[in-house]
């Protein structure tokens, strides 16, 4: 039996004027959201664009990319920002491969009976199309890579139940951390050394049968201060944002911008620390104002012993 995810949503739209627009602001929305990442995002616009039009081949899913790098440089967050963008608010259905490390692992994700749809077969139940997110694939046991030759060279894969899935009318995104060591410690060389070194540690260590079968495979780089220090300003923005959505009006003064990329910088761990500093001393601000019952409105400053940020109230 094959399942209803079949060729008939393969294309969003053709040709559609309104695909078509949406199209054109892709590269602009991706630039708009993802920092210090700029030669990676005209190939995976290029990908996504052909997709989206019905290029791709008519056997295989709809764009596949291996995206390379150091933890926390943006190789979710774009999948994220692209697979929002183009399916109207969705989520990439998400797979930790961490978690499928071992010999059972199969099964585990396909079913383990006649009855059991497994892991995979369940996300898809009701998604017609969207994006899969294998994260740190490198992890996966090797009988579990194997489903992947199958999946990004037919979109097919069977589930224990017997039914088949049809995964052309999604995205197929595979996340890796190979080669990370060597992109921290080349921060002086050029990108483009960079990215040979890494591409030779991925083809050393995943099949070739694998890495040949993906549309674009992409090294993302090392987030340098200057670039966090952006993507600080911009989940400022979006913080204040969503407080102001709940009702409490915040500013935040620069003094109070700089302690927060202070806080979340780190060189290694790339932006990921960045969000949790964000939130947790903002959020710290407008709680420690709430419980001495006091307005939930200000700008938000630095204490005097400059540990944490603190909400004066605005004057009458």
């Amino acid at each position: 039996m094959v399942s209803q995810l079949s060729a008939s949503a393969v294309t969003t739209g053709g040709n559609g004027s309104a695909t078509t627009d949406r199209l054109r602001r892709l590269p602009s929305h991706l630039a708009a959201k993802i920092r210090g990442q700029q030669h990676a995002l005209p190939r995976i616009c290029s990908v996504l664009t052909r997709g989206e039009l019905g290029f791709a081949h008519p056997r295989r899913p709809r764009g596949s990319f291996l995206l390379v790098g150091p933890t926390g440089v943006g190789k979710t967050e774009t999948t994220n920002v692209f697979t929002d963008y183009l399916f109207d608010g969705a989520a990439p259905v998400r797979f930790d491969m961490s978690e499928y490390q071992l010999q059972g692992s199969v099964d585990k994700l396909l079913g383990e009976s006649r009855d059991d749809r497994g892991l995979l077969g369940r996300a898809l139940r009701t998604a017609t199309r969207g994006t899969l997110l294998f994260d740190e694939v490198e992890k996966a046991h090797p009988l579990v890579l194997d489903l992947f030759l199958q999946i990004l060279e037919d979109a097919r894969v069977t589930l224990a139940t017997g039914e088949t899935l049809d995964l052309r009318p999604f995205y197929i995104v595979c996340t890796s951390n190979i080669g990370s060591e060597e992109t921290m410690r080349m921060e002086s060389a050029p990108f483009a050394s960079v990215e040979r070194t890494v591409l030779m540690r991925v083809r050393e260590r995943l099949r070739p049968e694998l890495v040949g079968r993906v549309n674009e495979i992409v090294v993302f780089g090392r987030l340098d201060y200057a670039t966090q220090r952006a993507i600080c300003a911009g989940m400022i923005e979006s913080e204040i944002a969503r407080l102001s959505a709940m009702g409490h009006t915040v500013e935040v003064s620069a003094d109070a911008i700089e302690f927060l990329v202070r806080q979340g910088y780190h060189r290694s761990l790339g932006a990921r620390p960045m969000r949790g500093a964000v939130e947790r001393f903002m959020q710290d601000a407008l709680a420690d104002a709430l419980l001495r019952g006091e307005k939930s409105s200000g700008q938000l400053v630095v204490t005097g012993d400059g540990s944490r940020l603190g909400l004066i109230a605005p004057t009458a």
